[in-house]
């Protein structure tokens, strides 16, 4: 159960809501943040997907660049120099034959190697002190909250 307890926090970077649900803030409190974000913080296969919807005058110009920024994440995002994120796949959504696609426009798969790294990654609201977090992804979200709708971001959290 607690492999999904980002699934709330992450989704409240985008809109800037300090919201988590009980689960997460009980972890986030019993554990003592330089462990919650160390690298060997819970090892094994993270899976992070994060979709976006954007507000309808998005441009296609500022939708590319939320896309490339995004994967240039993989390169830029780094903890003691080092790149941490393992892979980041992405895509446009390719319409939703069940008609469950829910407007989304892009879709991410962010793959770490401990729950340490995708903590460390997250950041706010989870971790608030900016000495345990990537202050790289921290500047994408606040690049990325204004264009999304409002619920416009969309992160599921997975042990594979």
């Amino acid at each position: 159960m607690r492999i999904f307890i980002f699934i709330i926090t992450s989704l409240t970077f985008i809109t800037n809501m300090p919201v988590m649900n009980s689960q997460a803030q009980n972890l986030v409190s019993s554990t003592h943040t330089a462990e919650f974000t160390a690298p060997d913080f819970k090892t094994g296969t993270i899976q992070h997907i994060v979709l976006f919807r954007y507000k309808p005058e998005v441009t296609g110009e500022q939708r590319k660049e939320v896309f490339d920024r995004f994967l240039q994440l993989k390169d830029k995002a780094k903890r003691d120099g080092k790149p941490y994120i393992v892979s980041i796949k992405a895509g446009a959504q390719n319409t939703s034959l069940e008609g469950a696609g829910q407007n989304f426009d892009q879709a991410f798969i962010v793959e770490f190697r401990s729950e340490g790294d995708r903590n460390y990654y997250v950041g706010t609201p989870a971790v608030t002190d900016p000495a345990f977090y990537d202050p790289a992804h921290q500047k994408f979200k606040t690049f990325v909250g204004p264009l999304l709708e409002e619920n416009g971001a969309l992160v599921y959290d997975f042990l594979s």
